[in-house]
């Protein structure tokens, strides 16, 4: 990638020139994924848990006219205030961002992309995109899953998100050759809850193992990248049963009104805040911050290497 539209911040840029540990973090949690202040508190606190631990993070968005790995305080702050205003970009609109100089927030799969490029091999997120649910008429299948199937970086999180079609989304991920691996349990979470009902390919439970299991994974060859799901902690859990409730409804709200696309998302998860009367959300920032420990101290076995 030209290195004119992909910018390292200062303290990125010697973490990677001395193969010190650096995370990746996406932006679209921040400018879509929660409302104003508590976007940008969770950002900060994210960022500060993988410092404690050892590690640099690199939270990248789009701008000025260049992808930007690694954001000062006050851009940070820009994103999150601009929020719905940023563009969305996936790896289609990442050209269209640069070029227009526009101010974008990176998805999973942009993220992974940018990420990529920089020489960062572990990313932190809440929860990858998948198949949503009515796919099979719809075609709404998320590039987050085609990204992992062609990009070698390490995807932290708490399973996909239970709005989706979960094993449809492991079915994709199968077929495309994308390993699932748990941490902890030998089941795939789903997001705001420890079980899915459905099992990862593998389970590795220490970091130093999940290191191991990359360096191997890439060494041979396999260019895909691994998603390893990091379930939510027990004390912040919520039942599947009752997410389920809050999920018909806000499906039955968004057909209604004809959402769709990658607007669905956002107002999936800003509707389930609502109906779970903040609920969702709280459990969303606990399961981030738990992925950025898990994603911190997985950089630093791979940084040993």
């Amino acid at each position: 990638m030209k290195t004119d539209w992909l910018r390292c911040a200062p303290e990125v840029a010697d973490a990677l020139a001395e193969g010190r540990p650096v995370v990746a973090l996406e932006s679209t949690i921040v400018a879509h994924g929660m409302p104003y202040p508590q976007n940008l508190a969770t950002a900060q606190a994210v960022e500060a848990l993988i410092r404690s631990h050892g590690a640099v993070p690199a939270t990248i968005a789009v701008m000025d006219g260049a992808i930007r790995v690694g954001l000062s305080a006050a851009e940070l702050e820009q994103l999150a205030q601009a929020g719905a205003q940023t563009l969305k970009l996936s790896r289609r609109d990442i050209a269209y961002a640069v070029a227009q100089r526009r101010l974008g927030a990176t998805t999973v799969a942009a993220t992974m992309l940018c990420a990529q490029a920089a020489g960062i091999r572990v990313f932190v997120t809440g929860g990858i995109g998948g198949v949503h649910r009515g796919a099979q008429q719809s075609m709404d299948i998320s590039a987050d899953l085609m990204e992992l199937a062609r990009t070698p970086v390490a995807v932290v999180c708490a399973g996909a998100k239970s709005i989706l079609d979960l094993p449809l989304t492991l079915e994709v991920l199968e077929t495309q050759g994308v390993p699932v691996v748990a941490v902890g349990q030998e089941g795939f979470p789903a997001f705001y809850s420890r079980e899915s009902g459905l099992k990862a390919d593998f389970r590795i439970d220490e970091p130093a193992a999940l290191a191991a299991f990359l360096r191997c994974h890439w060494g041979l060859g396999l260019s895909s990248g691994v998603v390893v799901a990091n379930p939510v902690p027990a004390t912040h859990e919520i039942p599947a049963a009752q997410v389920e409730v809050w999920i018909a409804q806000a499906l039955r709200e968004a057909d209604e009104q004809g959402i769709h696309g990658k607007a669905s998302t956002p107002f999936m998860l800003k509707r389930l805040a609502e109906l779970s009367q903040g609920r969702s959300l709280a459990t969303n920032i606990e399961l981030v911050k738990h992925n950025a420990v898990l994603g911190a101290r997985l950089a630093t076995e791979l940084a040993k290497a």
